[in-house]
């Protein structure tokens, strides 16, 4: 009897559970597995070799020194002081880049979501032409931008010519160099949150506008009162993804100027890149600015995150 008891016992819960959710397993299977593949294995390795003196060509003879890579980056070592003035030309620049676009790509989006809300005549067309830049490729965007703002036959300077401003050398000045890569990261990317804003103005309760208009309210104070209070989750989202999103800024810059003009537009990343091509490449330096840039995305999602918290309770 007991052997009985023993054979029809119950399998284990984690048992049931994987036969009860088995077709969820199978979709997320494949996704977990390049998570790990493509990103969480190359994050570890990144830590592990930014101790290195790493040889790329012989991994086997790479040199354990510690902290070097980082003292490299931050304060110069010996006569290799050149890397702490690439590092923090790098990061001031990418801290430019990220203060002068993020206001641009929450605002505007937020500003053309509101417009769209009113379901204007074809604001369905003009939702998807908003979306369309964003599908397209950096390296596509960059190139169309480099021929408009192209000093001799662009069209920029060839409207600027027509009321008399002459030719501007935009992408070897500054700012002009700024200015168009700002226009060609706000072209390609302001679908995205405009598209979350829209959606988060949709999922507004009605009966909160009809209040509102019972009480004689006019649009500007159900704009501040009711709609943008509603939709703060969505304004966090964007403005934690775009922060980040700017932070690994590369190929607008890159494709635009170089770098240029006077490394004035040579962001961390492009950087980074620079150590890890040629004969002399570095990549255990190379893996220690990219941690240190990664300390520096994740200090300002924090302080962030604390921002937004301490609003929401006020």
């Amino acid at each position: 009897m007991d052997q009985n008891k023993e054979t029809t016992k119950r399998p284990s819960k984690f048992v049931r559970s994987l036969k009860k959710h088995w077709p969820l397993m199978i979709f997320l299977g494949p996704y977990i597995a390049l998570f790990i593949l493509f990103f969480i294995y190359p994050f570890f390795y990144g830590i592990y070799i930014s101790f290195f003196r790493w040889n790329l060509f012989e991994p086997s003879a790479s040199l354990f020194v510690g902290f070097e890579n980082f003292q490299k980056a931050l304060f110069g070592v010996g006569d290799i002081v050149i890397w702490k003035e690439y590092f923090w030309n790098g990061l001031k620049n990418t801290i430019l880049f990220v203060v002068f676009s993020v206001p641009f790509l929450i605002i505007l989006p937020l500003i053309i979501a509101i417009l769209l809300d009113m379901e204007p005549r074809f604001f369905k067309v003009f939702r998807v032409i908003f979306f369309m830049p964003t599908v397209l490729s950096v390296s596509a965007v960059s190139i169309i931008f480099k021929w408009q703002f192209d000093t001799n036959a662009g069209f920029i300077n060839g409207i600027l010519s027509l009321v008399g401003l002459g030719d501007t050398s935009w992408l070897n000045s500054q700012p002009g160099a700024w200015i168009a890569i700002i226009v060609t990261t706000i072209w390609w990317t302001i679908g995205t949150n405009t598209v979350i804003f829209g959606a988060g103005l949709k999922e507004v309760d009605k009966t909160q506008y009809e209040a509102a208009e019972l009480d004689g309210c006019n649009y500007f104070k159900v704009l501040w009162h009711i709609s943008l209070p509603n939709i703060r989750n969505q304004m966090f989202i964007c403005t934690i993804t775009t922060i980040i999103a700017s932070f690994n800024v590369y190929g607008q810059p890159f494709i635009l100027t170089g770098g240029g003009p006077e490394r004035t537009t040579t962001v961390l990343i492009m950087v980074i890149r620079g150590l890890l091509s040629g004969a002399n490449a570095q990549p255990g330096l190379a893996a220690a600015m990219a941690l240190l840039l990664g300390l520096v995305i994740i200090s300002v999602s924090i302080v962030q995150q604390i921002y937004n918290k301490r609003r929401a309770r006020d």
